[in-house]
Parts: structure tokens; C-alpha cells; sequence
């Protein structure tokens, strides 16, 4: 079997623009969270902005790639490497800005002229028009979901495998998991993978808030009184090498993949199987995959999304899984929940734990309402073998193994 590590890493979340400032607000116990309203026709709520404003997925994807490739010592063009960056929103931002400029430029069955579109900046990107449907159509084909895998592609001038993968909150951990089995089968050497979401949308509010699933103050994962998930938006991407190409090229070694696990619970569109069998069943694959039982596990990075039915079922499956002990956190509390790229983020703290032998906190945990060992304030500790887990809607489960 082709030993697959990770040489590069690239962050941006709520907590910091990079991977450092993430990493060391992190273990600070600090928090992106604030209270934001990006939209006027929406009230006021806790959201982990990047800004001030919702970032654009194609600019935080492009400064992804860059910091990525710089962490890992790459310079393009890399013809040869893949690329496997997922997201559960892609460019819904983008389409929900076409749709209203339709609807708000011409009336059904009018003919008039439809006013020149909003310019949009943020931080992330300079100005530029919002895309509706009457620019010239490569505006729209540049919105299509698997287009933001391409256009890193074009920007690192890759020619190899390109792959978009969309799983849900499970979407980050699906693509890391591709993407080391195409290395595993000797399609690649390399590959750029991770996920990256900008999914604070009007639409998207709207539809967890009539859920029911949204917060009213903060994220309070695993706290007995949790009030529900808050959005977020980010990104971590990574580049996997075999170890060989790794070792000829002399690159840093941040961990190995040891293995992963994916399942499905085909039981409802949003809620998890009560019993938590098919998320279980992943991470039970994951652990043989790995060769590890479940006592040498140093850390788990939890899903821990605050509501009460998640929380409530990885609680219980972390119970009958592991020993008693095994430290556990989620950092939603810090980031927000950033959907499809939080999988992602988990792994890019997970790494950064085994690097740096230091466990990150469950920020803003007060009372627990487990029997775990949720860690409260970072500590130093002894880390070989760490699990990163996701548990999407619709059933999407994933676990992954790293280690030294």
C-alpha cells in the first residue's frame, strides 16, 4: 500500500486568514462568532463572517490555493498533480444573485431592460458585477458546481484528475478520501484536495432558520444548553503526496493518512438514523482500514455541530466506541459550522494538533451534558493517532485516521 502524507496546508476561517492565526486564537479559547446582519431583509444573528460581509468562493479559493502550495514548497504550474476540492454550496451565492436580478430587472412576460447589475466587493476578491443571466453564458457555465475544482486547476495549471465532490457536511473528509486513493492507486503522485464553502446566503439562513437548526446567541457544542448550529464560511485545502515523491523532494511532513471510512444511513433527508449504525459502521471502517483499535486513538475532533440531536447521538457512539477518556472537542464553537468545508477545517486542526501535541479546545462549552473528555482549555498531550469525524444531511458519514 502507497503511504499517502500531507505536505501543505492552507486555512481561512473565521477565527484568522491563515492557518497560524486560526491555530493560535484556537488555542486562546477565542471565537469568530459574532452578530452579524449582511442581509437587511433578515434579523440580526450570531454567523462566523470572515468579514464584515459573506466572502466569495472563487476569491477565498484562489488565496487558498496560493497559501497552500506556498506552505507546501510548490511553485506552478503542476501538470501532473490532481485536483479534489468539494463544497456543499459551490456558487449558490452567485445563483441566488442572478435569480433576484431577474425577477427584480424584468417581470414575467415584460420585455423592459434589466438594470446593470450590483457591484460586489469584499476583501476577498476586487470589484467586480454580480453574473445574471444576461451576461454572455460563460459567466453562468462559471457558476456550475464542479466549476470551482476547474478553475483551481486552471490556476495551478494541473492536467490531471479533477474532481468536485459534494456530501454534505461530509464533503470535506469525502474529498480528502478521494483524493488519497488516487494516490493510493497510482493515478497520482500529488494532489491539491479540501474543501472550501461561502455559503452565507439568504437562502441558506433562511432555510435552517425555518428548521429550526440556527442559534439565537452562539455555538455551544455539546453543552447541555446549546441552543443550535451558527453559520460559518472558510476553507482548508491540502496537498497529499505519496511519501516517496515526498522524500525525493525533501518537503515537510505535516502526517500520514492512515485511513477513512464513508457510509450512508438512506433513512431521512436532514436527520440522522437515531441508532447512529451507518455512522458507526464508518467509523469502524476507518479504524480497520487504519489497522488502529479503537484504545489507540489520542484524540477525536468531533463533529459537534451544537444542535441537540447531533451532539446527542456522537456522544453516545463516542461512549460505546472508545475508552472512557479519549479527549474530544469540536472547534464549530470557534469557526461556526462551515458546512460542506468543516470536515476540512477539522483536519487542518487535527493536523496541527498531532504537529504542535496539543489538543484545541470545545470553545464555548460552559456545562456539559456528557460524560466525555471534552476538553475545556487547550492542553498539551501526547498525540500519535487522531480521528476527524463528519456527519452530513441526508445520512453522509465520514471518518478519518492521521498519524505520525
Amino acid at each position: 500500500m502507497v503511504d499517502v502524507v500531507v505536505t501543505g496546508i492552507g486555512l481561512v476561517s473565521a477565527l484568522g486568514k491563515n492557518l497560524v492565526d486560526s491555530w493560535q486564537k484556537l488555542l486562546a479559547g477565542k471565537s469568530g462568532i459574532q452578530i452579524h446582519q449582511p442581509f437587511p431583509e433578515l434579523e440580526p444573528r450570531p454567523l462566523g463572517l470572515i468579514s464584515k460581509q459573506p466572502a466569495q468562493l472563487r476569491t477565498l479559493t484562489q488565496l487558498l490555493v496560493a497559501s497552500t502550495l506556498q506552505d507546501a514548497g510548490l511553485i506552478p504550474p503542476l501538470q501532473d498533480c490532481g485536483v479534489v476540492i468539494g463544497s456543499s454550496r459551490s456558487h449558490q451565492a452567485v445563483w441566488e444573485e442572478m435569480a433576484r436580478q431577474m425577477y427584480e430587472g424584468k417581470g414575467v412576460g415584460e420585455d423592459k431592460k434589466v438594470s446593470s447589475p450590483p457591484i460586489i466587493s469584499t476583501p476577498w476578491s476586487a470589484p467586480q458585477r454580480a453574473s445574471t443571466p444576461h451576461h454572455p453564458i460563460s459567466s453562468w457555465l462559471d457558476t456550475l458546481p464542479h466549476m470551482n475544482a476547474i478553475a483551481a486547476a486552471r490556476q495551478i495549471g494541473a492536467t490531471g484528475i479533477v474532481l468536485a465532490p459534494m456530501a454534505a457536511c461530509a464533503t470535506g473528509i469525502w474529498a480528502i478520501a478521494q483524493a488519497a486513493l488516487s494516490i493510493q492507486s497510482g493515478q497520482c503522485q500529488r494532489v491539491l484536495t479540501g474543501a472550501v464553502e461561502a455559503a452565507i446566503t439568504p437562502l441558506t439562513v433562511t432555510g435552517f432558520q425555518q428548521m429550526g437548526a440556527l442559534a439565537k446567541t452562539g455555538a455551544y457544542p455539546f453543552d447541555l444548553h446549546r441552543e443550535g448550529l451558527v453559520l460559518g464560511e472558510g476553507g482548508a485545502l491540502f496537498v497529499l503526496e505519496s511519501a516517496e515523491l515526498a522524500r525525493q523532494r525533501q518537503a515537510k511532513v505535516y502526517a500520514k493518512i492512515l485511513g477513512f471510512g464513508l457510509t450512508a444511513d438512506a433513512y431521512h433527508p436532514n436527520a440522522p438514523e437515531p441508532q447512529g449504525k451507518s455512522a458507526i459502521a464508518a467509523i469502524e471502517q476507518c479504524l480497520v482500514r487504519s489497522s488502529l483499535r479503537p484504545s489507540e486513538i489520542d484524540y477525536i475532533h468531533a463533529h459537534g455541530t451544537a444542535t441537540q440531536m447531533n451532539d446527542s447521538i456522537e456522544s453516545r457512539l463516542i461512549q460505546n466506541l472508545f475508552p472512557q477518556g479519549v479527549p474530544v472537542s469540536s472547534t464549530k464553537g470557534a469557526t461556526g459550522h462551515t458546512l460542506g468545508a468543516s470536515g476540512a477545517l477539522g483536519v487542518a486542526f487535527s493536523l496541527m494538533a498531532l504537529q504542535q501535541q496539543m489538543l484545541p479546545p470545545c470553545v464555548g462549552l460552559k456545562q456539559p451534558e456528557f460524560d466525555l473528555d471534552l476538553v475545556r482549555e487547550a492542553r498539551p498531550a501526547e498525540i500519535r493517532q487522531v480521528l476527524c469525524f463528519s456527519f452530513g444531511f441526508g445520512g453522509q458519514n465520514a471518518a478519518i485516521a492521521l498519524g505520525n
